[in-house]
């Protein structure tokens, strides 16, 4: 159940025996179907008393009026909702499409290239927000920095920047991905992906990782959520903001901040050590992220980052007995705490378990819909369409309204849809889940002071 109230109130022609400017009508207007919708005349005749400058002493009536005259129960069955036209954005020669995530640091939305039709995300970030976070304006430089330079398969690539001075506004445009492997394992009821699958993006990081240590680059924040996906399965390691650049006469890798997420840190850091190997840090995260997607576990932690730190400066951790080798030996490798007796990316190459791929299965975590839409179809095409085509863009949807109920069945699905291996959705979640995107209720379209409550 869902309540709506509509308070209007009727202007008259008729003055008041005293005198007055007009009689006010206050009538409470509840629309069941699309039909009962008053025409534009309708609505452009009807007054709002809230907006009205003379409702200043209507308050003073209230007492003299039945409450119920306001409120009334409807189902959420009777209350229609109408799909938003789109309105078109460009930024330089991109079309805006929808959001696909939001961070810290700002929102990341989809965009069409208009020169090569290239598919491509843009991360807009706001120099208002980033100077209230702690380095935020230097890891953000450092980042674009580091991405100008970088090309691999394996790590994300920067395709453009654009300024805003005016709004103080960056867009970072780089290539497009439909998830990140963190995604991916909490729409999985295990948390974990199998073996075979973890296999595969593990050796993508690997080479990733290579490439990386050989531009003298540590990243320093190797986590599932910085490892993202493109639509042809190709792993990219992003979000390079804390990572740090050797210069080409530095005698080692020694490091002397550590700034990743707490839970992939390595006992260096937890222990305070004032210098460290940088490129063992990369592969102590990697092994915090190999040990998370084969378990749905974590190998270290605490109630805050205090006990976390406590735990991870120990070093002391067990492996669940249903990991077997050749597995075990290469997370034990990978987790030493003695960072010189730790796996070197060569070592962690040639291990066993790198080099004889697991048996395959039938079972594999796919990449969870994005609202709603398990194909990950083009979210820019409808903006142009609501542009160009705006009476084709209507006959071609066949559901222009549908009810609360709708929208709520269909969100219940969606949730649903999240996990792994869940049941068809109805047609009327479906109708519904087809405009997932911005709607009004019909009822408040030009009557303001209509709230859901």
């Amino acid at each position: 159940m869902d309540n709506i109230m509509c308070n209007i109130s009727n202007s008259f022609d008729s003055e008041g025996a005293d005198g007055s400017d007009h009689d006010k009508e206050i009538t409470n207007v509840i629309f069941s179907t699309k039909d009962e919708v008053p025409s534009e005349e309708a609505q452009e005749n009807a007054e709002l008393w809230i907006n009205d400058e003379d409702s200043a002493d209507f308050d003073d009536d209230l007492e003299n009026i039945n409450i119920a005259n306001f409120f009334h129960r409807v189902d959420s069955d009777q209350i229609i909702y109408q799909k938003k036209k789109r309105k078109l954005k460009l930024v330089g020669r991109y079309v805006m499409g929808d959001l696909l995530g939001e961070g810290s640091y700002g929102k990341v939305k989809e965009m069409l290239d208009s020169e090569t039709l290239c598919r491509r995300a843009v991360k807009i970030l706001k120099q208002r927000k980033l100077r209230r976070i702690p380095n935020g304006e230097q890891n953000v430089q450092r980042e674009i920095k580091l991405l100008r330079k970088l090309k691999h398969k394996n790590v994300v690539n920067l395709v453009d920047e654009l300024y805003n001075h005016e709004k103080q506004k960056m867009y970072l445009i780089m290539e497009f991905c439909v998830g990140s492997l963190q995604g991916m394992l909490e729409s999985s009821p295990d948390k974990k992906f199998p073996h075979c699958q973890a296999h595969g993006y593990f050796l993508q990081l690997i080479d990733g990782l290579e490439y990386l240590h050989s531009m003298r680059v540590v990243h320093k924040d190797i986590k599932p959520g910085n490892l993202l996906l493109t639509l042809e399965g190709d792993l990219k390691i992003s979000d390079l903001g804390v990572a740090e650049t050797f210069d080409l006469f530095a005698k080692d890798d020694t490091c002397f901040i550590g700034q990743g997420s707490p839970a992939f840190q390595p006992p260096e850091i937890a222990n305070g050590l004032e210098f460290f190997p940088g490129f063992k840090v990369d592969i102590w995260s990697s092994g915090v992220t190999l040990y998370n997607i084969t378990t749905g576990l974590y190998p270290f932690e605490g109630d805050n980052i205090y006990r976390l730190f406590e735990s991870i400066g120990k070093g002391e951790f067990t492996i669940p007995d249903e990991i077997g080798e050749p597995l075990r030996s290469l997370l034990f490798g990978m987790l030493e705490k003695d960072p010189e007796k730790r796996f070197s990316l060569q070592q962690v190459r040639q291990h066993p378990w790198c080099s004889r791929r697991p048996p395959k299965t039938n079972v594999r975590v796919p990449v969870p819909p994005l609202k709603g839409d398990e194909w990950h179809n083009m979210t820019v095409l409808p903006y142009l369409v609501d542009h160009y085509y705006e009476d084709l863009g209507d006959s071609l949807n066949d559901a222009q309204y549908f009810t609360e109920h709708e929208l709520n069945e269909a969100e219940r699905h969606q949730q649903a849809g999240h996990s792994y291996g869940n049941a068809q959705q109805s047609q009327s979640s479906k109708r519904a889940s087809r405009w997932k995107k911005p709607i009004s209720c019909i009822s408040v379209r030009g009557f303001p002071g209509c709230k859901q409550s």
